[in-house]
């Protein structure tokens, strides 16, 4: 049920998000979903791509500061109030969200948001127990 997210540190400089995705490109992986977080010097990219592991390798042989992280993929009606629905349950076990970012799908019946919380197995079995759809790894990554 965990989703891998790749996490690459980015010198905040001309050229720098281009080399990620032109390097991902040329290796055959494709990006699902992304967020990034800057400041004035550096930025934090995250992905979601269909080939975690070998995108993982690739970004590190070409020099670049890479990490995984274990995040959730949660299915959210796409309907006002379907995301503070989901919310409310993992505050109502005192679950904390460290952020999160949408997962651009072609169903127009829900909406995929991607959860970074720290205990992931946790908040699966809460949302799970609450009718909550937990996209699993493999079915996001062929997205």
């Amino acid at each position: 049920m965990r989703v891998q997210q790749i996490s690459i540190f980015l010198e905040n400089k001309k050229g720098r998000l281009a080399k990620v995705t032109e390097v991902l490109g040329e290796n055959d992986i494709n990006i699902r979903a992304l967020s990034i977080a800057d400041t004035t010097d550096f930025g934090i990219l995250r992905l979601i791509v269909n080939k975690p592991q070998q995108a993982y390798q690739i970004l590190k042989e070409a020099g670049f500061t890479v990490s995984t992280t274990d995040v959730i993929a949660v299915e959210v009606t796409d309907q006002p109030g379907g995301l503070s629905s989901i919310l409310r349950h993992l505050d109502k076990v005192g679950i904390n969200i460290e952020y999160l970012y949408a997962f651009v799908t072609q169903t127009t019946t829900a909406a995929l948001i991607v959860f970074r919380v720290e205990q992931v197995d946790e908040a699966i079995k809460v949302l799970q127990q609450n009718g909550v759809r937990i996209v699993p790894g493999d079915e996001v990554y062929r997205m």
